[in-house]
């Protein structure tokens, strides 16, 4: 049985995870950690009868009192990194959901799992379709001339681009060293009007708009065609397969994974 903390457990994702994870028989939740309802049955709030754990706001002494095999994270960006580190002092392996790490943060985190000899897996998206929508974009920028992205979310998400866009941009630029043959010398009317530059001219476009949960689209083009790939995330539980399967893996390896495509 594989003992998993949540933390952010109160929040749309956290509850999802909390549910997640009860409802599996490998893994049992033993903790749950949230800023917001603290001393309240997560059993309660996420409508599960059966589970009664206290909601508590310290990280490290949940830690400590209930020494869990993984922490999962889905909070803020602004809290992510001291929580992974706090997870990876504690002996703890961090399933890490939260998109805004920096990639100086990501390598300091890199070096404490190898230091303490634990997992640590950061995904910029659990959505199975997410990932592999990833994948194919990669493998189709070694076909076309020009390529970019358009991620849409929720407007109460903090960090735009999305962690998924980067993490695209990234898979992209490994295949091509410009994604803007043939453009002209552009000016900008209204600042941003391009969307974000990326490495190789990869322009990334941010949309924030009530109604939608997470849905991103690669535009490639060449002479006379266009090809678009896109995933749409209607629900929050189509994340969850993708966590439990991040959860498993990491209580297992002792590795540095950034992107759930490398545990595919």
């Amino acid at each position: 049985m594989i003992k998993v903390a949540i933390s952010g457990a109160c929040g749309r994702m956290g509850q999802e995870v909390v549910r997640t994870i009860f409802n599996d028989p490998q893994t049992e939740a033993v903790s749950v950690i949230d800023i917001k309802h603290e001393g309240e049955n997560i059993g309660e709030i996420t409508g599960i009868k059966n589970l009664n754990l206290t909601v508590k706001k310290d990280l490290k002494s949940a830690l400590e009192e209930t020494k869990p095999d993984v922490l999962v994270d889905f909070t803020d960006p602004t809290n992510v990194y001291n929580n992974a580190k706090i997870c990876l002092n504690s002996g703890v392996s961090p399933v890490i959901g939260t998109t805004g790490l920096k990639d100086e943060q990501l390598e300091e985190l890199k070096k404490l799992a190898e230091e303490k000899h634990l997992g640590c897996l950061i995904a910029p998206n659990f959505a199975t379709g997410a990932v592999l929508m990833m994948m194919f974009a990669k493998t189709a920028s070694k076909f076309f001339d020009n390529a970019e992205i358009i991620e849409y979310h929720h407007n109460q998400k903090k960090d735009a681009p999305s962690g998924t866009a980067i993490k695209t941009a990234q898979m992209m630029s490994t295949e091509k060293e410009n994604f803007a043959n043939g453009n002209i010398a552009e000016t900008e009317l209204i600042s941003g009007a391009r969307g974000g530059n990326f490495d190789k001219n990869i322009h990334i476009h941010s949309i924030r708009m009530p109604g939608y949960v997470a849905s991103q689209e690669v535009i490639f083009g060449s002479t006379g065609q266009t090809l678009k790939i896109r995933h749409d995330s209607i629900d929050r539980t189509c994340f969850m397969p993708g966590v439990l399967m991040a959860v498993k893996y990491i209580a297992e390896n002792k590795k540095f994974i950034y992107g759930l495509e490398n545990i595919f």
